[in-house]
């Protein structure tokens, strides 16, 4: 590799972790630099982002215990429920991924990517919610299952679902934030201790990605909490659209 795409790889880290904090679906954009720079496999894409994941979501529930989020008794019982049904379908998303070919994994990953820019949209133009709402435990329930599974998948964040998702659901964003953050804690564990097993992490492009990332996370929450979102909203989901595209046919 040059110096050139060494550095857009801590670049795609530190972008991805400042967007997993401030807004949710951040966690895909380290995966799509190992993917589009790097002539990794699918699972070795997978696996090496998703050790990337385990400081920066231990790091980024602490943050959120810190202001207060995760203290609230109904945010915090259903960030351990998301957590708790991570960790039953992560190996479920590991098992799927070693099924799939670069190729078929570019072109569903654009689709997510898509997906995920349309669930952002979404978000951003329906009325925000006025007091906290949360979703029933079967809609919790449910929806922890396929996240982290479709997550284990395609290496990315559990927070990049789990957000917009909740958010559509009547969740405000800071809670939101707060519970996918302690779910990508079991996402990224089970998952890291399943693609290791399976050989797929790459260390030295894990801790290139891995420590820009973290720096991100820690940026990320002081703009959630302290800066106007929108033009990052709208900036992340621009060039998600426009990724998606070049995703599919880089595959």
């Amino acid at each position: 590799m040059t110096i050139a795409q060494l550095v857009l790889l801590g670049l795609f880290g530190f972008v991805g972790g400042v967007g997993i904090t401030a807004l949710g679906p951040g966690g895909v954009i380290p995966t799509i630099g190992l993917f589009t720079l790097t002539g990794l496999s699918a699972t070795e894409v997978a696996g090496t982002a998703m050790v990337t994941y385990v400081a920066a979501a231990i790091v980024g529930a602490a943050v959120y215990v810190r202001s207060g989020q995760l203290r609230d008794p109904d945010t915090r019982r259903t960030g351990l429920l998301l957590a708790g049904t991570a960790a039953v379908s992560t190996p479920v998303g590991i098992l799927a991924n070693t099924a799939l070919s670069r190729r078929a994994f570019g072109v569903l990953l654009g689709v997510l990517v898509a997906v995920v820019a349309a669930l952002m949209w979404y978000r951003e133009h329906r009325r925000p919610a006025v007091s906290v709402t949360h979703p029933s435990v079967p809609v919790v329930a449910g929806l922890g299952l396929v996240v982290a599974a479709v997550s284990a998948t395609f290496g990315i964040g559990g927070p990049m679902l789990t957000v917009p998702l909740l958010i559509a659901l009547g969740m405000p964003l800071l809670p939101s934030l707060a519970v996918a953050q302690a779910q990508s804690v079991a996402i990224a564990g089970v998952g890291s201790l399943g693609y290791l097993a399976a050989h797929a992490v790459n260390w030295p492009l894990a801790v290139l990605v891995g420590i820009p990332e973290l720096a991100g996370v820690l940026l990320g929450w002081k703009i959630a909490h302290a800066l106007p979102s929108r033009l990052l909203k709208n900036t992340l989901i621009v060039t998600l659209l426009a990724l998606a595209p070049y995703l599919a046919l880089r595959g």
